[in-house]
């Protein structure tokens, strides 16, 4: 006997599927070990529906979900890693709807879950509608530290970014440094400082603007996103980050961490996301030998606690019922706890077990996510091309060379502009 996970109206979608066996193609941009953790959860969901589903991923996903969908062999399930592509294809009518149902079930059953909704819904031919069910999320909001070294020097956890400020301070008057920044990335130098931008944003302005900023009705050269940019600034003043400030720009980002765990420290602190213990030198603990915590948001702009995160979108670009199916099975906890215990997963789901997770950093960082009273995707993956992975990762590598704040915000909506 198969164990059915599901309940309500997915058990009922179940027993339609079981009794009408279909095949399920899902396309996505996973490979390696992704691809096997994702073709775990699949398989759970073919045994339990009855349904053959197959999983193929492709580093060219981008593009090749594109060419399907105009030759009209798109697969039943895409997995977008951004919503752009998503939203580009809802107009063109190559995606299909998920229902007001699962809009609703995202908005009750996330961690900020109007924030999913606003994410994944997109104008189609027939309005706007729920195009995309999140699946998957990474989180930026983080700051990395050594715990050793914290309590070498009685440091405290900040809670605020008050807080923040102020251990800054106190770390320069004990002779430390508290920042390590890197924004080297090769062809994509940069892009780690809009990453802090987008965070800053968050924290000092209302989500609106944050969204007004992304969609260009708040101009980049606006002042509230001036103020931000110079907020970044704030942080890698000389005293302030490892090398002084003219490093910033010339030292790669994976490298840019390596300085918490040298002797002495040459860092204190450094802010990234959740993937960057990839690059912490080998047999580095997490919770152990580094950690982390959520990089604050200002007490006094009562602005709750926001979170700024990537993640993977779930759509359906060539409808069959079992392709439903699958879409109620990911709203199972089962579906997102199969991932948990494994590596490398996060979910907004508030039904979930946390204990399912595989480490306790894991399920930490899922705490923060499931704390944030705001979830917004990263800006520049949200904007035009050759703004967000052009004209705001080199101004920003302008602007730590000394370049004005409010030159580089005019010369990248300069550069949107010339897009229109």
């Amino acid at each position: 006997m198969k164990h059915v996970l599901y309940s309500g109206a997915a058990a009922v979608a179940l027993t339609a599927g079981m009794a009408n066996a279909e095949q399920l193609t899902v396309f996505g941009p996973w490979l390696g070990p992704d691809q096997e953790m994702v073709e775990q959860v699949l398989g759970a969901f073919a045994e339990q529906s009855g349904h053959d589903v197959r999983y193929v991923g492709s580093d060219s996903f981008e593009q090749q979900i594109v060419v399907d969908a105009e030759a009209g062999s798109a697969p039943n399930i895409a997995i977008f890693p951004q919503p752009g592509l998503a939203a580009d294809m809802a107009s063109r009518g190559f995606l299909t709807p998920l229902g007001e149902d699962v809009a609703s079930w995202v908005g009750e059953n996330y961690a900020a879950g109007q924030s999913w909704v606003d994410l994944g819904t997109y104008e189609g031919p027939d309005g706007p509608a729920l195009y995309g069910f999140f699946y998957k999320v990474d989180v930026k909001s983080l700051v990395w530290y050594v715990p050793e070294n914290f309590e070498d020097f009685g440091y405290e956890i900040p809670e605020t970014m008050e807080d923040l400020k102020a251990l800054e301070e106190q770390m320069i008057a004990d002779g430390e440094t508290p920042w390590c920044v890197g924004l080297g990335s090769g062809g994509a130098t940069g892009w780690p400082a809009t990453d802090w931008v987008e965070d800053l944003v968050l924290r000092t302005q209302p989500p609106e603007v944050y969204d007004g900023w992304v969609s260009n009705e708040i101009p980049f050269n606006d002042e509230r996103i001036v103020a931000a940019i110079e907020e970044f600034g704030s942080f890698i003043e000389d005293d302030k980050v490892s090398g002084g400030r003219g490093a910033v720009a010339s030292t790669d980002f994976r490298d840019s961490p390596k300085g918490l765990f040298d002797v002495p420290a040459q860092c204190m602190m450094h802010r990234q996301a959740s993937f960057i213990p990839a690059f912490f030198p080998e047999g580095t603990e997490v919770g152990v030998d580094a950690d982390f915590f959520y990089f604050p948001a200002y007490a006094e702009k009562d602005l709750g606690t926001p979170v700024l995160g990537a993640g993977t979108l779930w759509a359906i670009t060539n409808e069959n019922e079992a392709a439903h199916e699958l879409i109620a099975f990911l709203q199972t906890p089962e579906a997102h706890e199969i991932w948990m215990g494994l590596s490398g997963f996060l979910t907004p789901h508030t039904g979930v077990n946390l204990d399912a997770f595989a480490s306790d950093s894991q399920r930490q960082m899922n705490e923060i996510l499931l704390s944030a009273t705001t979830f917004r995707f990263d800006a520049s993956d949200l904007m035009p091309g050759g703004v967000g992975a052009g004209s705001f990762w080199t101004g920003m590598v302008d602007y730590a060379g000394g370049k004005d704040a409010e030159a580089v915000a005019t010369e990248i909506q300069n550069s949107w502009d010339a897009l229109k």
